[in-house]
């Protein structure tokens, strides 16, 4: 580790490195590849369900990032009954793919007549044409969702447990238990400066207070954005009505789903570059007193305005999209012209679904792609006759030496950027996994791909990083814990206001024909579609004429809980399901987080052989002290000089000998 000049020191700053490097002497440092065995084994497709050797890992590249591979590999063995549960879940789905008794009114529903949803080329569709959809939505939006949302959270928490044992059991062994990291970079202070004074730990309550104004302001940057994706979402609806063909009409909505992941996607991507670069400027603001400090607080910024740039919009679809729209007839519209888009008409389920799938997929598939293509080729680049610094040599340790220079520079990010991909993975998967139970399954492979990945590109397409201690993994542990509250909340928000789970409930048990006891010749749920939907006199529509088919069709229904003509305002009911809905939160969130301390409790983070190891290393130090002692305050009380006289133990006979 290269110490920095000493800030404290009255003569004359010493030539550094980096003095060197500005006037052109040196271009850049680095150790050298060795070229050794296990880990080019390690760096191979063919090695992908092997073990990985983290020992050899630690002695080539540091602690550091041994802890990470260590970690990436726990979480993907983690991640194996996570996604064998999650495609229980969804298959269990297909067996109400046919037999739900809310899809089969759906499909028979040929006389009911859904209002128009957008604004160009209105018509009105049959109920029954949603058929397809409403089966699909049952896949994911069934009372296992509510199992599976529970199994998650208690997931997270054994998962985050037993990783804590997992890497107590490795820094034991690799004698880093009591470690402490300002201890050493103090130490290396010393060492490189002779004129080192401590840094103290200082607060400015006017840095502080611009922080967080300028945190406030990336975060309702963030949002913004997210607007933005609503307002394309709206003008492309209308768009698309207009441009669609006739028989494509009824897949507009659909469209436009795909459409705005995909320019989601696209959004993530170009505010990573700008949150990473306003991060960095915030950090040196407040002016951490060591490396470590200053990376553990640009993690946290970084991660909290990447969180809002990923989930902006799914939030968004999930408890804001056609919730605010009015109703037929009235409308809430942008800037008074173009309509609100609303929610798929087998519901809002299905469009999260999507964006969680489409969005997740370029993340896994892109991501990858790109993360070892672009070094891949940026290699190849590098590697050009034509580019290649200096003439080739014979000298086989020459050759080695333009070798290792001609691999891709690596600099502080290049551990940060893959533990931040790893992070924002773990938050698809657990915060919005109740609408994507799909969700562990895809990060399982993806991380099969990722640990393979990112050894070839450590050890054949980088430059070696510069070995660093650790033992642990940081700040990214209270991301973990933080994604895991978070996901708590996210789902039990999810199952309420998003899936169709508490309106059914209640219309089994207060509303259906079961409310008054168990009917055996009659489903509970008979009845619900038309239960579920509201009425809507065609006359009262604005513009009537212009509605496809309105001169055959006098009512409409839509999905809402309103009274009838002519006032349309929120019924008994909707309020009723609204006290559910957030009594239901209260208890699912509750219940949860008991689940989450009680495994939190039930798996102590370090296992009893390591405390007791760690108990009998301390006592073995202090027994060798304090006999040294006694034996010196012996000898003085005694007289003695010999070297190999000693005090009687305890319970001895010594004393009486003597």
């Amino acid at each position: 580790m290269w110490s920095q000049p000493c800030p404290s020191s009255s003569q004359p700053l010493p030539v550094t490195f980096e003095d060197l490097v500005k006037e052109g002497v040196f271009e850049a440092r680095f150790p050298l590849h060795k070229g050794e065995a296990e880990l080019e084994k390690w760096a191979r497709w063919r090695s992908m369900f092997h073990k990985q050797p983290i020992d050899q890992i630690r002695n080539y590249f540091g602690e550091k990032v041994a802890l990470y591979f260590a970690w990436l590999g726990w979480y993907t063995y983690m991640l194996v009954p996570a996604a064998l549960v999650g495609i229980v879940v969804f298959l269990s789905g297909f067996s109400l793919f046919e037999a739900s008794q809310i899809s089969k009114e759906i499909c028979e529903a040929h006389d009911i007549f859904m209002c128009p949803l957008g604004d160009h080329g209105r018509k009105f569709q049959r109920l029954s044409d949603t058929c397809t959809f409403a089966k699909l939505t049952h896949l994911f939006d069934n009372d296992g969702t509510v199992l599976f949302a529970i199994f998650m959270a208690l997931w997270a928490t054994v998962f985050l447990e037993i990783w804590k044992r997992q890497r107590a059991r490795v820094v034991l062994h690799w004698d880093l238990y009591g470690w402490d990291e300002d201890q050493e970079e103090m130490a290396l202070e010393l060492i490189n400066c002779k004129n080192y004074k401590l840094k103290l730990h200082q607060h400015s309550y006017l840095r502080s207070g611009v922080i967080l104004a300028l945190s406030l302001l990336m975060i309702c940057l963030m949002i913004g954005m997210a607007h933005v994706l609503v307002v394309y979402r709206v003008l492309a609806a209308a768009l698309f009505s207009s441009w669609a063909l006739p028989f494509l009409e009824e897949q507009v909505t659909t469209a436009v789903v795909v459409t705005g992941a995909l320019v989601h996607y696209v959004t993530i991507v170009f505010m990573t570059k700008i949150n990473k670069f306003v991060a960095l400027k915030l950090c040196d603001f407040e002016k951490p007193r060591t490396f470590s400090e200053r990376e553990s607080r640009f993690t946290i910024r970084f991660f909290t305005l990447q969180f809002f740039a990923h989930f902006s919009s799914l939030i968004y679809i999930a408890f804001i999209l056609g919730r605010i729209n009015g109703h037929p007839g009235k409308s809430t519209r942008l800037a008074g012209v173009w309509k609100l888009e609303e929610c798929h008409v087998s519901g809002c389920m299905m469009d999260l679904f999507v964006q969680m799938a489409i969005i997740m997929g370029l993340k896994q598939t892109l991501s990858n792609c790109m993360e070892y293509l672009g070094p891949w080729l940026a290699h190849r680049w590098r590697s050009l006759p034509s580019l290649a610094s200096g003439r080739v040599t014979q000298d086989p340790e020459l050759r080695n030496w333009q070798r290792n220079y001609r691999l891709n520079p690596v600099n502080t990010f290049s551990l940060f950027d893959e533990f931040m991909e790893m992070m924002i993975q773990y938050g698809f998967t657990t915060i919005f996994v109740a609408a994507f139970p799909l969700a562990p399954l895809l990060a399982l492979f993806s991380n099969l791909v990722e640990i393979r990945l990112d050894a070839i590109k450590m050890v054949q397409l980088q430059r070696r990083l510069v070995p660093r201690k650790a033992k642990d993994i940081g700040t990214w542990l209270q991301v973990l814990e933080t994604i895991g509250v978070l996901a708590v909340i996210a789902n039990g928000m999810v199952i309420a206001f998003t899936s169709e789970f508490i309106p059914r409930v209640v219309y089994k048990y207060h509303y259906g024909p079961c409310s008054q006891g168990t009917q055996p010749a009659v489903d509970c749920l008979t009845d619900y579609v038309n239960h579920s939907l509201s009425t809507f006199d065609t006359k009262h529509f604005q513009d009537p004429v212009g509605i496809e088919g309105s001169e055959n069709v006098t009512k409409c229904r839509y999905r809402d809980y309103r009274n009838g003509p002519p006032d349309y305002n929120f019924s008994e009911k909707f309020w009723f399901l609204l006290a559910i809905r957030l009594a239901f939160v209260i208890l699912f969130e509750h219940i949860a987080l008991c689940i989450k301390l009680i495994a939190a409790w039930f798996v102590p983070d370090v296992p009893q052989s390591v405390k007791n190891k760690v108990l009998q290393q301390k006592y073995d130090v202090l027994e060798q002290k304090y006999w040294r002692l006694r034996e010196k305050m012996w000898n003085e009380r005694m007289g003695w000089v010999g070297v190999g006289q000693a005090p009687p133990s305890c319970g001895s006979t010594r004393s009486t000998e003597v």
